[in-house]
């Protein structure tokens, strides 16, 4: 190693992916195989959150309530080490406002705002990028956000398709709203285009999703919204890159993150009167076990030398 390199980077680029809720399981990632993806392109099913400022993360290693030395003889001295506590947080703005975004730093439940009840069945077809709503493309215009998930039919546990939304204790607490798992559904995506000749709804991204799956609608978005004070907590894997000015990149993987505040906004101020309103996220690293050899991990640190 060159003992001269010195990383030196402008911005932080944030990439999330969701959690398997019912199992626990995080969104893994392999430096060695993956670490130099383009920034605009990350590996599935890494989401593009976009540049952010003010990244700070933090634990409590090396203070006196993480790494404690254990004592032997008089006077004791110190024989070894032991952790014994280990916590991990990270906090981040984000630099723009999108459906993500919103979801993982309000720290609770993450709402669609649906323009109209009425959900619209999707016909055979439809992809991840391309929805088949036949003659329904006379209700949508460019730029129109919509959902895309399945019907409430009384299903309990964590809900919502690709991306737990809620967890649902009793069906009776939903209403029996058809709508439900639409509303708190993360499956999201902005219309890039409308061919009515043809009957779709182009997107300009991929649900996060995938492929709708059979019997799924859709309803348009009007906004979002979430409710301060709720009882569920978001759940992420998250990944936080700085790429070096000679090449090389830091890269920071947390398989669990939660968010440990409410939502909460930094002004930036531009030109009087004018101030520029972000997201600000701070996040608790949850422990996983890494499959190598069974230990504890709260977050992978990863260097690739220029």
């Amino acid at each position: 190693m060159s003992a001269n390199t010195t990383p030196t980077t402008r911005r932080v680029r944030a990439y999330f992916a969701p959690v398997d809720r019912a199992s626990g399981t995080p969104t893994a990632f392999d430096a060695a195989q993956n670490g130099r993806f383009a920034l605009d392109t990350p590996p599935a099913p890494w989401t593009d959150l976009g540049w952010c400022t003010g990244f700070r993360r933090s634990n409590v290693e090396g203070t006196k309530t993480g790494v404690i030395a254990l004592r032997t003889g008089a006077p004791a001295l110190a024989a070894t080490q032991a952790r014994a506590a280990a916590d991990a947080t990270v906090e981040i703005q984000f630099s723009t406002w999108g459906k993500l975004q919103l979801a993982l730093s309000c720290g609770t439940q993450q709402m669609n705002l649906l323009a109209s009840t009425t959900a619209i069945a999707l016909q055979f077809g439809s992809t991840a990028t391309s929805l088949n709503v036949g003659s329904a493309t006379s209700q949508f215009n460019p730029g129109d956000i919509v959902v895309v998930d399945a019907d409430y039919t009384g299903q309990t546990g964590f809900i919502g398709s690709g991306i737990s939304g809620a967890y649902v204790r009793n069906a009776a607490d939903t209403g029996g709203d058809v709508n439900f798992i639409r509303r708190i559904s993360l499956n999201v995506a902005r219309v890039a285009s409308v061919n009515a000749a043809g009957g779709t709804l182009q997107l300009q991204v991929p649900l996060p999703a995938g492929v709708p799956a059979g019997g799924m609608q859709l309803n348009r978005v009007a906004g979002f919204v979430d409710r301060e004070g709720s009882s569920f907590f978001q759940e992420w894997s998250g990944l936080f890159v700085m790429d070096g000015e000679q090449g090389d990149r830091i890269l920071f993987h947390y398989p669990r993150l939660q968010a440990m505040q409410g939502a909460a906004e930094a002004a930036e101020t531009l030109a009087a009167p004018l101030e520029r309103i972000r997201l600000a996220g701070v996040f608790r690293a949850l422990a996983t076990r890494d499959a190598t050899d069974g230990e504890s991990v709260l977050c992978y640190r990863s260097y690739l030398p220029g």
